[in-house]
């Protein structure tokens, strides 16, 4: 492999509207436990558009910036201590490129939780070996190649799709963690409650359906009705039509509630009254302004409100697994990564129904 890489970048907040420039990269220095991977598909996750936009922190400071964390390619070359892939197969790599190894979180392994973590892109540095010492950062997927620890490359199992695969890296593995831990599908959450139905929450609701969840699609209004009884929802409740009344309607009939939104002023509370004794709501989308919350919505029932973030390695192996049954399939759009420049600015925009899939065909990819 050449010592750079080609890569669409990011040098400053334009690069969310049009910005993007293509050119050279330095990967991290190849070591024993690495992969490279010849990018064939890479998702454009909201997150993307909004660290391209500035939104977690300004870009130029911390060099320029490949976005990209739903990274879907073939495996061109290994190290000597990666046993578990082999040339020529297709992976997926998400929104974490590495861990420490040493940490608590890490030794359980649970490393979406390690206290060193370096993420796929962003001016995340490399926190172990060769990397760290050359103070190197790690680089997304919009780019032809991708390097990086095996460790978080993914191998995807034949019969599923490689570009229905990329959304799957981060989007759907940030709702299907969850579902996975509060047991969506089994007797201790039959009933799961969806909010939002866009990138995240359609995913949400395909892989609650997936795992045998009774599923509620919930949205200000009715506009995604249909889109949400096509994915599989059993019930739909519009927030905004006649919110006392639905709310009311529906009051403690779920188990579990995965809330893929973030708007400023999140109605927190009327979605707790939608929970059953010892119910959850878990939050994946990111609200970047305080919430009320009363605790007598907690108290009564003995309802809770947490977070999570991404998953493990092993929770999107078990992911492709269930997809490659035929029970998850995302809704994307496919664009050829030399557009780019329009793809990102339009998935800001929220005009990808549900995800774009960025193409590159000079690796394989088929628009």
């Amino acid at each position: 492999m050449p010592d750079t890489f080609k890569a669409w970048i990011g040098r400053d907040e334009t690069a969310a509207t049009g910005g993007l420039t293509f050119g050279d990269i330095e990967p991290k220095v190849f070591e024993a436990d690495d992969v490279d991977v010849a990018v064939v598909y890479s998702g454009i996750c909201g997150t993307d558009v909004s660290a391209l936009g500035g939104e977690f922190g300004p870009i130029a400071p911390f060099g320029p910036r490949v976005a990209g964390h739903e990274v879907v390619g073939r495996v061109i070359r290994k190290g000597s201590a990666v046993t578990h892939l082999s040339v020529g197969d297709f992976v997926g790599v998400g929104a974490q490129a590495d861990c420490c190894r040493q940490c608590k979180w890490c030794v359980e392994e649970r490393v979406n939780y390690c206290t060193k973590m370096t993420v796929t892109y962003g001016g995340s540095k490399y926190q172990r070996g060769a990397a760290k010492a050359a103070k190197q950062q790690s680089y997304g997927g919009f780019a032809k190649h991708w390097r990086g620890s095996a460790k978080f490359a993914v191998k995807i199992p034949t019969g599923l799709d490689p570009a229905l695969a990329a959304p799957l890296c981060c989007g759907g593995l940030t709702v299907y963690a969850p579902l996975r831990r509060w047991g969506a599908g089994t007797q201790r959450a039959r009933n799961v409650g969806v909010v939002g139905i866009g990138g995240l929450g359609h995913m949400a609701i395909l892989i609650a359906k997936g795992m045998g969840a009774h599923v509620t699609a919930i949205s200000r209004g009715t506009s995604k009705r249909d889109d949400a009884f096509r994915l599989g929802a059993d019930a739909y409740i519009a927030t905004s039509e006649n919110t006392r009344a639905d709310f009311k309607q529906h009051r403690r009939s779920l188990d579990l509630i995965i809330c893929t939104i973030n708007p400023p002023e999140l109605p927190l509370n009327d979605y707790l009254g939608l929970l059953a004794p010892e119910g959850q709501m878990v939050l994946v989308g990111v609200v970047l302004s305080p919430m009320d919350l009363m605790s007598g919505s907690l108290i009564a029932n003995a309802t809770g409100v947490s977070g999570s973030v991404i998953g493990t390695p092993e929770e999107l192996g078990e992911l492709f697994a269930l997809a490659a049954s035929g029970g998850v399939k995302p809704w994307i759009n496919k664009v050829d990564m030399d557009d780019i420049n329009q793809a990102i600015p339009a998935a800001k925009a929220g005009k990808a129904k549900y995800r774009y899939v960025l193409v590159n065909k000079d690796n394989g990819g088929v628009v």
